[in-house]
């Protein structure tokens, strides 16, 4: 009797991997963030919210501090911008004082 050549199989290990890999939900950002905002409004336990939404709870926990971090940059983004944007308009006011005062000498 002949055998004849098979193709060699996978190992198991990758095969459950690649399946697994297949099957993993990906969630969208918002999706994150209305997960994030569920758990911080404290209506139900956070282990009950992520049973719910299918995921483990320190994927929540990652996802909440990613979220609260980002917020404190953007919020210390925003006073950093409205300083700058406070020293623009001053220097633009005094370029404006300064070209009202070439003008008041009669140079353009």
């Amino acid at each position: 009797m002949r055998q004849q050549a098979r193709p060699l199989k996978e190992p198991a290990e990758k095969v459950v991997q690649d399946i697994r890999r297949a099957t993993r939900k990906h969630y969208s950002a918002e999706e994150k963030i209305r997960i994030v905002l569920e758990g911080l409004r404290g209506e139900d336990s956070i282990a009950e919210l992520c049973r719910r939404e299918g995921i483990a709870q320190n994927l929540y926990y990652r996802w909440s501090k990613d979220f609260l971090e980002v917020g404190k940059k953007r919020l210390a983004g925003d006073t950093a911008r409205a300083q700058q944007r406070s020293s623009v308009y001053g220097l633009l006011a005094c370029r404006g004082i300064a070209d009202l005062f070439e003008l008041g000498r009669g140079a353009i």
